[in-house]
This record gives structure tokens, sequence and C-alpha cells, in this order.
């Protein structure tokens, strides 16, 4: 269907023209024993589809109708999110489930609830052994891909943009294909839709991003408002909390995510927008089996220009930009904080605040970060936020951005977000009539507790997509107080942590580098998997056999030397080996954790 002939229909948003019919919402998936299927089964796009061959994956529109064949198998997709080349032939990523979580400027928004990757790997017997190994490990690594946490999409809508950016460009963009109207930093599968692109299949081309969507109604004197929450991973440095930490040469930063507040009340739309993300240096963490791994800053002939190529993207896209660090002073944070304070006095138009959350709210204390927009209350009001009405008119505009980061830009960063977040709402009711200049929500409860509940999700789900578990310090968020129940879910996250990142998360970063193309497959070339045999023993059985094996042999040998001394030389002898185990598995617990296999740090 071409562009022009496709439907539109109105929204309810006024002047917002969405181009209904853009991406198919519903497909029929029929598999064959030599190809695949897809056939578009909703009103406005019925009949069109691909097929894609399953030796090699070679991808084709559908031309006339489909045969008398019986397919094997004919299932409901709902969407398809890409194709990857390896080394036996091609994968195509379909969704096969979602869920609906909410509405956005009159368009439904959905969850991806499951994914599958259909094999087009006939190719595969002609591989050599070791290559029939690699395609082993590649195909293992789609499993982790397929079960990728907070992945959100539109059939109609682009939620790549901000709502002031969406303002501000010409209506003409609704007009076109997602895919081409989406912000390229925030499609989470980016590189997997280049097949679909070249192949012309428009309709079936769903850019998903990565993040946090849910919206809410609530009642504020009797009138509706509805409140949302969307954040926006980019994908240009994508990975787990370990082994991504700080930026690339290029100046982008791990776990960046750009995070949207946004308000509707009558004819008002307003938003509130704030980013987070590692801070720009070349710095690293690697994990080895101690709780908190040593930092270490990074010497590099282009360290010095890291940073401000950062600065420079961020004032670019979003204006003044004020950087809020939350970091310690002291230990290894303290040194990593020093050199970002150090690197930030080169840039004069960039504001940079240092604010020891740990120190000022180490009582569990929330509303300690009322220090901190004391500090920086006067920029937010110069910044400002976004706020139009029904006939698109812009009544007011957010000129700059704060940009919040800890270590991990998780826990602290997003207790501090939510509390300016909350002020900011307060602002923008005031603003739009609802609460007087002296008001606020925190006089009403139900609203209050709504709101916060709303931040703690958006920061398990930022926390999930990261470290693998939920965000510590949510009790900050919804009480204002650390609750004993909080600190027993807190040690069970840190827990999962620990654990996740030592022994889980080298596969995971692997996954992440095949999907976002930082790693390219290609046949001919050595293996990417030809280590050293310590590193390919499965890691944590190997360091507990050895520790608790030690351990049991001498609890057993003291036992038999409490009954007979002439066992105590020998109990002593396994003492002293289990310690000299220990401290071995210690001295080498990088070897003992799991580790990325495919690409390195930068």
């Amino acid at each position: 269907m071409s562009e022009e002939a496709q439907p539109l229909l109105h929204g309810d948003s006024g002047n917002d023209e969405l181009v209904r019919g853009l991406c198919c919402t519903e497909m029929e998936l029929r598999e064959y024993p030599d190809k695949y299927i897809v056939r578009s089964t909703d009103p406005y796009t019925v009949g069109h589809g691909f097929s894609v061959d399953r030796s090699h994956g070679v991808i084709r529109p559908l031309e006339g109708d489909l045969g008398s064949e019986n397919p094997l198998k004919v299932s409901t997709i709902y969407g398809v999110a890409g194709v990857i080349r390896l080394l036996a032939g091609s994968y195509v990523l379909v969704i096969t489930s979602r869920k609906e979580i909410g509405s956005y400027l009159g368009s439904t928004i959905y969850g991806v609830a499951s994914m599958r990757f259909l094999s087009c790997n006939e190719a595969l017997k002609e591989l050599t052994t070791q290559e029939k190994k690699d395609e082993a490990y590649f195909m293992s690594l789609l499993k982790i891909v397929e079960a990728t946490p907070g992945l959100n999409f539109s059939y109609d809508r682009d939620l790549t943009i901000n709502l002031q950016r969406s303002s501000q460009l010409a209506k003409e963009r609704t007009h076109k294909p997602l895919w081409k109207q989406a912000d390229p930093r925030f499609i989470w599968n980016r590189n997997l839709l280049e097949e679909l692109i070249e192949a012309k299949l428009d309709p079936f081309i769903i850019p998903l991003i990565q993040g946090h969507f849910q919206t809410i109604q609530f009642t504020l004197k009797d009138t509706p408002v509805k409140l949302t929450l969307i954040s926006r991973r980019c994908n240009r440095r994508l990975g787990t909390r370990m082994w991504r930490r700080g930026a690339n040469l290029e100046g982008d930063v791990a776990n960046f995510v750009e995070s949207e507040q946004i308000v509707e009340y009558g004819c008002f739309r307003s938003s509130f927008l704030q980013i987070r993300g590692s801070i720009p240096l070349l710095w690293e963490q690697i994990v080895d089996l101690s709780y908190k791994p040593e930092l270490n800053l990074i010497e590099h002939a282009e360290s010095s220009k890291v940073t401000q190529r950062h600065f420079y993207d961020l004032m670019q896209r979003y204006g003044e930009v004020l950087a809020v660090d939350l970091t310690d002073k002291h230990g290894d944070e303290g040194k990593l904080s020093h050199a970002y304070s150090v690197e930030m006095e080169k840039f004069p138009d960039v504001r940079y605040v240092s604010f020891d959350f740990h120190n000022t709210c180490g009582k569990g204390n929330f509303d300690s970060v009322q220090l901190l927009y004391d500090q920086i209350k006067e920029d937010i009001d110069k910044q400002g936020y976004f706020l139009m009405n029904a006939e698109g008119e812009l009544l007011m505009e957010q000129k700059g951005i704060i940009r919040s980061n800890c270590i991990d830009c998780l826990d602290r960063t997003n207790v501090t977000q939510s509390f300016l977040g909350r002020k900011l709402l307060d602002i923008q009711l005031q603003k739009m009539g609802l609460l007087s200049s002296n008001e606020s929500i925190t006089a009403h409860n139900n609203i209050l507790d709504i709101f916060k509940t709303v931040w703690v999700e958006h920061g398990d789900e930022i926390s999930q997509e990261y470290a693998g578990s939920h965000a510590l310090k949510g009790d900050l968020v919804r009480y204002g107080r650390q609750t004993f129940s909080g600190l027993v879910k807190d040690g069970l996250s840190a827990l999962s942590r620990y654990y996740l990142n030592n022994f889980q998360d080298g596969m995971r970063q692997d996954a992440l580098d095949l999907i976002s193309g930082q790693y390219n497959v290609s046949r001919g070339g050595p293996s990417p998997f030809q280590q050293n045999a310590l590193e390919n023993i499965s890691y944590l059985p190997l360091a507990s056999a050895v520790i608790i094996g030690g351990i049991t042999l001498t609890t057993f040998s003291l036992n038999q030397a409490g009954r007979n001394m002439q066992h105590f030389p020998a109990s002593i002898l396994l003492a002293g080996v289990t310690v000299g185990v220990v401290a071995l598995v210690k001295a080498n617990g990088k070897q003992f954790c799991s580790r990325p296999r495919l690409c390195g740090l930068y």
C-alpha cells in the first residue's frame, strides 16, 4: 500500500493526525517445510506479506495467492522485530504475544510479552565443526534476546520522540513509516531492521523501545488528570551493569535513559524531561568475585575529548545541561567523582553540581534531597518545562535538561529523579490552575501514593534491564524513609545483582553486542570462542565446588581429630590447603567470573 493510499484517522488529540495501518497490527505466520510466510490480517493491510526462505533466509514480498500447499503450522503473531544473519543463515525475530499497557495521545501502547526467533539455517550442515560450535553459542545468545525485558511499541505512534520535540516537527512526518519518524538512538531493534528496510516492508517494521511506559489517571478536586511516565533507553552503548560502564570514545555512555513525565488535563498537555547516564569518562569495574570490584580510570590518548563529545551532543539535543553527580566523595567512588569534577571545570557552559547522596541521605531520609533541590531550583526554573494547549499552541518550552548520575545510574538516581518529578508535577498543576501557588500533591495522599508507585515501578524496570534485579532504595521513594521490609528486599536484590554480575552477565553482554551490531558475525574468520581452558569451564560450579569441598573435608577431618589425635595433622593440612585455595580463587577472581567473549569493553 502506498503512503498516499493509507487511511487516516483522527485521534483524540485535536490537530494530531495518525496514520492508522502504518504498521500491521495482527499477522498470520504460516510455517512450511521450505519457507515461512508472514501475512497481514488487519483490515488496512490485509493480504500484504512476505516469505522467508528457510535455507538461506532470503526475504521476498508476497505476490499472488498462497497456493494450495498446506502449512505445517499456522499461528498469530503481533509484529516482526527484525532479522539477524549468523553463520548458518538468518533468524527472524517475531512477537508471539503482547499485552496492552496503556494509551498515549490516542494510541494504544503494547508491551512485548514473548518473542521467538524463526530459524532459517539449513546451511548448518555445511559448517565446519568449530563453526557449528560457534553457531550453537550464537543461538544460545538468541534465547537470551527472546527474554529481553521492558520492550514497548505502538502500531501508529512514534514512542522514541518526546512530546516537545514531536510538536516541533512537521506534521507531514506522521505520513512516513514509523521507523523513518523515529529517533534512531532509542530504537532497541535498530540493527535488526536493515533487511526488512531493504525489502521495503514498511508495514511490517515496528520500532521497539526499551525502558518503561506507564499511564495512570487520578482525580484532583473533582477533575480527571492523566499522568504518563515514559523512559527510553539509548542503544548506542547497550550493556550490563558491570560490563558497560562510563563512556566509549565517541562519548556515548552506558545506561543512558531519557525519562519523560507527561501531564494531561483538559485542553493542556505538559511534559518534563530528565536524563540519566553513566559518568562520561573512560572507566571500568571488572567483576572479580568481590562485592564491590575496584573502579579504574582508563588512560587513553582520546580521554580528554570523551567528556567534551558527550556534553556537546547533549547541548545540541536538549539545550542547557545541568549535571548532577550523586556519587560518594570518598573511596573508589570519590576518586572517580573527583576526576569527573576536574573534567567538568573545562566546560563553563555546563553547571556541575556534586551531591554526596549517601552522606546526606544516609539515614534513609528521602526529604534530604530537598537540599539538592534548593541548590538547583534556579536552574530548574530557568530550564522550565513544556506546555501546550489543545490547538497545539506553545505556552511554555523546556530549554534545558537535568542529567543525573550515580555509579550505576539506578538507585540513587531514581530517588533523585522521582523527587524532581514530584516538584515539577506541583509546578505543572499550579500552572494549569488545578493547584494554587502554595499547594502541593503532598496534601493529597491518594495522589501522592499513586505518583510514588509509578516512580518505584519505573526504577525497578530500568534496573531489571541494566542490572537484572529490582532497584534498591525503593522505600525512599514510596515511603520517604527506609523500612525493615525494604532493607530485606534491598538485601535480596543486592545478592541477586552479585550473582548475575559475576556468573551470568558475560553471556548477557554477548547477546546485547550481537543484536546491537557491536559484534558482526562472519564466516572464515577466527572463532571468538577459542579461549584458554579455565575460561571454558562453568564458572560458578568450579569456584563453589573447590571452596565448599575444601571446607567440608576440613570439617570432617576435625571431627575425626576430636576422636583420634592422629587425625589432627591431616586436619591442619586440609585447613591450610582450603585457605590456600580460597586465597587462590580470590586472587584470580576475574578468571572465575562470567566474561563477555565477543567484544572488549569499548
